[in-house]
């Protein structure tokens, strides 16, 4: 049975406010959001659809993710900076002619999201 990797995402209450970082060694500069709207932003329904895409049709790059999204190459490549930034998914690097392309890969197999009041 293949390891499950697993990201777990803290929200803490402090002073009336959410703030949210990630355990297992990062520290709470490593996010720059900004409490629960960020962490809503994170978790939208695109943002759930371009994962599903690159897990079940595996995209050959962002390029190709935006294509079969019909999103725009600039959106996508942003929500893929987001999830590579939280380690949701990982851009391998594959050689094409004289191109480098970024091929997004699912790098989690679940996702904990912890609220401490």
């Amino acid at each position: 049975m293949p390891k499950t990797k697993t990201r777990e995402i803290t929200i803490l209450q402090s002073k009336g406010t959410f703030s949210v970082f990630k355990k297992a060694g990062f520290s709470k500069k490593d996010y720059d959001f900004e409490g629960i709207s960020a962490l809503r932003h994170l978790l939208s329904n695109e943002k759930a659809r371009l994962l599903n895409v690159i897990k079940n049709q595996k995209p050959g790059s962002i390029y190709d993710l935006a294509r079969k999204t019909g999103r725009s190459f600039k959106s996508v490549s942003d929500d893929i900076k987001l999830f590579e930034r939280f380690g949701f998914i990982e851009l391998i690097q594959e050689k094409t002619k004289k191109r480098i392309r970024h091929k997004p890969v699912i790098a989690v197999d679940s996702i904990i999201i912890e609220v401490k009041v």
